[in-house]
């Protein structure tokens, strides 16, 4: 759990972050979400003290971060941003290892742990973990930055914007990655965005933060649909407002369970966009739900999209 308790930054007199409080539940993937310059970078930055707090307190599981050594609490988060920061002169091997390596772990575990990222992240190990950071597309690269955070099996992952400079096929790839690593892990996931598309996708929880100060603190669905004020309702959009409760409802909460249709199955997990979209392809108004394994559970129709 993190603890963020009324704190503050200023720069040359001007505060960025404002008396903020909010509590990260163990296990959350938790969104800052907001306008440019609304100070969400800056508030992750102070998590790992990459930038000092002016006042107030930071706590992970009850332990205050600046009262910990500097080295110590960094080993504990892993922190993936826009750029990657990966090592050009280091092999995609070496990259993911940076931090085990200087936690001196032996080299066979540390090889082991790459296969282990690598796979996780659909990359193949013997492919690349022998690959130089420009011999990856863009997409690649920033997977490995991801599973580099990950490398010492961290209990908080921090990441900053880290699928902002990338196209929008492999930041629709990197997302699905990402929701599906942090259901398998149960990692505690603090994550930076303004897209509030990539923040609906993603989030357990959101915090929309407004010039340095907390606005609104909740599940996707309640900000979409009981928005704290002006600003959260402009800033989620009351356009598209219907499209975007698509996006956080699931096809679980309205299949017709028992029933069989056919054509191209429907993840139970889906949203209901996602359920639409399939519907827009196959040109269909009903279509089966599988499971997991793949067996079919009931089915999905249009109708109930808008039930």
């Amino acid at each position: 759990m993190i603890e963020l308790d009324r704190i503050s930054k200023f720069y040359n007199g001007r505060a960025v972050v404002e008396e903020l409080s909010l509590t990260v539940p163990t296990g959350a993937l938790c969104v800052l979400l907001g306008p440019s310059g609304c100070g969400k970078s800056t508030t992750l930055r102070m998590v790992n003290r990459l930038v000092p707090a002016d006042r107030g307190t930071i706590r992970i599981d009850g332990e205050a971060v600046d009262a910990l050594p500097v080295a110590a609490l960094r080993r504990r988060i892993g922190y993936a941003i826009q750029s990657t920061g990966l090592f050009p002169h280091w092999r995609v091997e070496d990259n993911i290892a940076t931090v085990p390596r200087l936690l001196g772990w032996k080299r066979g575990r540390m090889r082991d742990r790459v296969t282990e990222l690598l796979e996780m992240f659909r990359l193949d190990p013997e492919t690349y973990r022998g690959k130089y950071p420009h011999e990856l597309s863009g997409g690649e690269q920033q997977r490995v930055g991801v599973a580099r955070a990950l490398a010492a099996d961290p209990e908080l992952l921090l990441m900053d914007e880290p699928f902002g400079a990338i196209d929008p096929i492999a930041r629709d790839s990197l997302q699905g990655e990402l929701a599906r690593i942090h259901r398998e892990t149960g990692k505690t996931i603090v994550f930076v965005t303004h897209d509030i598309e990539e923040a609906l996708r993603l989030a357990s929880d959101i915090a929309i933060l407004d010039r340095g100060r907390l606005a609104q603190f909740g599940a996707p669905l309640d900000l979409l649909e009981h928005p704290a004020s002006d600003f959260v309702r402009d800033f989620v959009g009351a356009q598209g407002i219907g499209l975007k409760l698509l996006s956080v409802r699931r096809v679980a909460e309205r299949m017709r369970r028992g029933e069989t249709a056919e054509g191209e199955k429907v993840p139970l997990e889906a949203t209901l966009r996602e359920a639409l979209a399939a519907m827009t392809v196959h040109h269909a108004s009903v279509l089966p739900v599988a499971d997991g394994d793949g067996t079919v559970v009931g089915t999905i129709a249009l109708t109930d999209l808008v039930r």
